[in-house]
């Protein structure tokens, strides 16, 4: 499934199924194939995804010890960071212009 971000306010964004539902998680929304983020819920929305970032952003990546047979995953190569910004930028132009963010309508 793909996540259509809408707004009248600027251009649709798409994102993969993984990416919009942890970005709506991160907002307090429920990843559900219709919604809405309100003007007035878009504050708090982006706060919320600043922390998100700022948090990602400080976690220290994990080392195994030089003689440690320990698996330790790789950091995903796309940070939080770059996943959130198209959306970021959606909330911010339609805040500014007063216009709701919809998805899978």
């Amino acid at each position: 499934m793909l996540y259509r971000f809408k707004s009248q306010a600027t251009a649709d964004i798409v994102m993969l199924q993984a990416t919009g539902e942890l970005l709506l998680r991160i907002m307090g929304k429920t990843p559900e194939p219709k919604g809405v983020i309100t003007v007035a819920q878009m504050p708090a929305a982006l706060d919320a995804l600043a922390r998100a970032v700022a948090d990602s952003e400080a976690a220290p990546a994990a080392a195994p010890e030089e003689d440690s047979d320990e698996y330790v995953p790789e950091r995903d190569s796309v940070q939080l960071r770059q996943r959130a910004a198209p959306l970021v930028t959606m909330l911010k132009e339609a805040s500014a212009a007063g216009k709701d963010v919809v998805w899978g309508v």
